[in-house]
């Protein structure tokens, strides 16, 4: 018997996987890797939202364990992951500028947001107003992410790679059992796939599409993210992705060329070199209506837990998150109540 099954490998699973290997706790890994979420996100950890010049909900404790979550996931993985690269806000107008400022003065918001004024010195960017930089900021290569994680617990004969089949998933007494494997408690970290899942489908997972482009882009020769009406993001060898978009009723995974209209139409408000476009991908993110986390214990089964809806800060959120779970399985630590389930149990559970 293990102390934990966890079903799902995308940053949630991690991340979680990596709090049970630092605490001791034995554990098997079931995934099929149908939710793409993970493998297409723009992998950004930004603490701001750049709309509005506000503060992300809490990016700061966030930030301070995530910087250290993945410096360690390189190390052991023997991966680079972690780009730090800053963050240029675009911006459109002198109207964009002073609340830019404004902002920069705010508690909080003061450690991320430089006052300098950065000046458009790349001369295939149509940026007259300058920039503003979020410093600290970096990506997390999502992809390279997952898949070294996935030969990780492979080496280690810990991961399944399936589909989860609630017909064979049974509980018994004190424990719980799926297939030849038995297990203490069960968490279902498994993104959009909750949807399917029929002891956490009652939680409002609405599931938003998004979708990414990556061009090659010679003549664009920048090295720093660039936040627009979409942000371009450098990977090297003249590749950036584009991105992203938000669609609430198609759901699948499919890329869609009216996205990749939008996106293109976007980008080419202020970039002005020619640019092929080298791969269009597609993936549904775990969205919640509340823009919170879902996080918990089930009202009735209480080994079957749940860790879900980071949206499009999962890169952020996931370490943080995760923690919180463990301790509140572990020690009986409250959950922040802004992520726990029960905030939706009262309205949404019929059992």
């Amino acid at each position: 018997m293990v102390d934990y099954i966890v079903v799902g490998l995308g940053l949630a699973g991690i991340s979680f996987c990596e709090v049970l290997e630092k605490e001791g706790k034995s554990f098997k890994v079931v995934s099929d890797d149908s939710q793409h979420a993970s493998q297409v996100a723009g992998g950004l950890y930004n603490p701001v939202i750049l709309k509005r010049f506000t503060m992300a909900w809490k990016a700061r404790e966030q930030m301070e364990l995530a910087q250290p979550f993945y410096a360690h996931l390189e190390q052991k993985l023997g991966k680079t992951l972690d780009y730090k690269v800053p963050i240029l806000r675009r911006f459109a107008s002198i109207e964009e500028q002073n609340a830019w400022f404004e902002a920069s003065d705010k508690p909080g918001l003061d450690h991320f947001l430089s006052t300098n004024l950065i000046p458009n010195n790349n001369s295939n960017i149509d940026a007259p107003f300058g920039f503003g930089e979020v410093k600290y900021t970096g990506r997390i290569d999502t992809a390279k992410l997952v898949e070294s994680y996935r030969d990780y617990l492979q080496r280690k004969g810990l991961l399944e790679q399936e589909s989860f089949d609630f017909s064979c998933f049974e509980q018994q007494g004190g424990h719980i059992s799926y297939k030849s494997m038995q297990a203490k408690q069960i968490v279902f970290s498994c993104g959009y796939g909750l949807k399917n899942n029929p002891f956490f489908n009652y939680l409002p997972l609405n599931g938003t599409k998004g979708e990414l482009l990556t061009i090659k882009a010679p003549d664009y020769k920048e090295e720093n993210v660039i936040k627009s009406s979409v942000f371009t993001i450098p990977l090297g060898n003249d590749l950036y992705r584009i991105g992203a978009t938000y669609k609430w009723k198609d759901k699948t995974n499919e890329p869609t060329e009216e996205s990749k209209m939008e996106l293109l139409d976007k980008l080419r408000t202020f970039l002005k070199c020619d640019f092929q476009v080298v791969e269009h991908v597609a993936g549904i993110r775990p969205t919640v209506v509340d823009r919170r986390p879902l996080v918990g214990q089930h009202p009735e089964h209480k080994n079957l837990y749940v860790l879900n809806g980071f949206g499009s800060r999962g890169v952020l959120i996931a370490p943080y998150a995760s923690q919180q779970l463990f301790h509140y399985i572990e020690r009986q630590d409250a959950l922040d109540p802004e992520i726990n389930i029960q905030r939706f149990t009262k309205k949404h559970y019929n059992p």
